[in-house]
This record gives C-alpha cells, structure tokens and sequence, in this order.
C-alpha cells in the first residue's frame, strides 16, 4: 500500500503573486511547507523572471486544474528593443544588436498582425517537449532546438506606454499556450529592431484576478499562515463559466461511485432542457460540488469525481 503523504486536507484556490526570481515549483513547495497542505498544484506556469498571478490548487482542487489553464489569461509586459536574446527574455544571452528604434505610429501599425488565431514558434527555451525532453535543457546544453509553429489565440495585444526609446509596455489578452516572449521577439522582428521581454506580469488567469492574490511575503509571515487557509477559494471556483446541475441524494451517491445518471425520461426534459450533447456541468448536491460530469447520449457521465 502506497504510503499517505502527511500533511492537512485543504480543498480549494489560493492564488499567490509571485515573485520574479522563483519557478512556479518552488512557490507550490514553499507554500506547502508554510501551510502544512498535503497536496498542491498549480495552474499554470510561470517563468522566473515573471510576476503576477500563480493560482495553486489544493486537495481536491488539483481535479480541476485543467480548466484554469483552458481559461483565457491577462499579462502585461515590457519589451526592450534593439537586442535578441537567446531565451527571448532578459535573463538569456544578448546574441543580436540592432540600433533601430521603433516610433508610436510604427508600433500601433504593425500590432494587428498579431491579434486572433495567429501561428507562433515557441521559445527555444520552453517546456515543449523535443524527442521526449524538455527543450529548455536541450537549449541549456547548447544544442540547436528547432520548434514548429503552432495556433495560438490572442484577443487583444495594446501598447500601454513608451517610457524611452529602448522600451515599450503592452498588455496581451490571449488563450491557452501563447508564449509572451515570442509575441515580444516577432514583434522586434516584424519591426526590423529587434526585442526581447524586459518585464513580465500575469494579471488575470481563468476566473482569477489581482484581487484574489496574495503574496508569498505575506503568507511567510507565520501570523498570517492561518489567515491565508481562510482566503482558499472553493474547488468551484475554478469552474465558474461552467453551468451547475442539481443532483438528487441518490443521484449524487450513484455519481460519486462513477456511475453514469439517466436523464433519458420525460420527467428529466426541464432539467436537460438547455444541454447539448458534449456539455459539461458541475454536478452539484447539498452546495457541493460531487463531480465534473459530461452530458452524453441522455446520461450525464462524472469526468472527475470530487470527495468534498
């Protein structure tokens, strides 16, 4: 028998402004050390350098980052024109130099070339996969990591201000899997300057927002650790664009064994009336949530069961 990892049972969010200088692990193992939590993830990563918005999933929450990391994200950062960067931010070796600086009128024309489904080449150095390893360590060994473009979404990419001629803030709305680098890097390209992210900050992800967050020093504070258990959102937090669906107590018990709830009859038609087949729902019982749940061929089939 597999031995139990020690620590509390928390079920829910806790959304941590991280820090520049620390990966997303070491915030999940510094928080699960100060909160004493027996399980935690995060929903999704952050680079070293970046700030911002880091939701971490306790417990039973862990069920539901998928979700988060399906949801669209908020970022706001600065690029600095005139030099390439080997890892398209500022922590990577300056490899190209260019003197041209970009004007206002230069920036604003270009930047639709980037909004909506647009192709993208990932960052040398990301987490992608490269023949079953990791292409931030193929790039860190000195081998020559060639990425293939990929669709990602960006809804809306707005020059916020021009501090000086060498830099330049945007904010980025985008879907799942767009790399802030790389719209900084063939933005530089696109205009003949060249650039790389000097600043990076995460201002919304999914359901969450800055005021949900809290931040590591806070939380190191040992008379707020208690606080902090207190600030865990609900595991449904996490699937507010999700519709919710009321279950009977003998339904809720057939859905928490695994079992698929017929929703074929007559009697049911009120409650499917506004389903699709292929949509999910929380299935809900009592206030809580019992499952993530699929409507399909008149049933409604659990895709993740929760124990809360």
């Amino acid at each position: 028998m597999a031995r139990r990892r020690k620590g509390r049972d928390i079920n829910g969010w806790l959304v941590i402004d991280k820090p520049s200088g620390m990966t997303s692990t070491d915030v999940v193992n510094r928080v699960r050390r100060l909160l004493d939590a027996r399980k935690v993830g995060h929903g999704g990563t952050l680079d070293p350098l970046a700030t911002g918005l880091l939701p971490l999933a306790f417990g039973e929450a862990t069920k539901t980052v998928a979700w988060v990391m399906e949801g669209d994200k908020t970022y706001r950062f600065t690029v600095r024109w005139g030099e390439r960067t080997d890892s398209d931010d500022a922590e990577g070796e300056v490899v190209e130099r260019s003197d041209l600086r970009p004007s206002r009128e230069a920036i604003e024309a270009v930047l639709p070339r980037f909004v909506g489904l647009i192709e993208q080449v990932p960052p040398a150095y990301s987490a992608i996969k490269v023949d079953g390893q990791r292409a931030y360590d193929l790039a860190r060994d000195g081998e020559a990591v060639t990425l293939k473009a990929r669709p990602v979404r960006i809804d809306h990419f707005e020059l916020v201000d021009m501090p000086d001629a060498d830099h330049a803030v945007f904010e980025v709305g985008s879907g799942k899997g767009a790399y802030m680098r790389s719209l900084a890097r063939d933005l530089g390209d696109a205009l003949g300057c060249l650039g790389h992210i000097a600043q990076l900050r995460r201002l919304a992800v999914g359901p969450f927002t800055e005021e949900d967050a809290i931040s590591l020093d806070s939380l190191e504070q040992g008379e707020h650790c208690a606080a902090a258990v207190e600030q865990v959102l609900p595991v449904e937090t996490a699937l507010d664009d999700i519709p919710a669906l009321a279950l009977t107590e003998p339904e809720a018990g057939r859905m928490r064994s695994g079992q698929a709830i017929s929703l074929l009859s007559r009697s049911q038609a009120e409650r499917v009336r506004d389903l699709e087949p292929g949509d999910t729902v929380c299935a809900m019982s009592g206030g809580k949530l019992v499952a993530i749940a699929r409507f399909e061929a008149g049933e409604l089939r659990p895709v993740r069961v929760l124990n809360l």
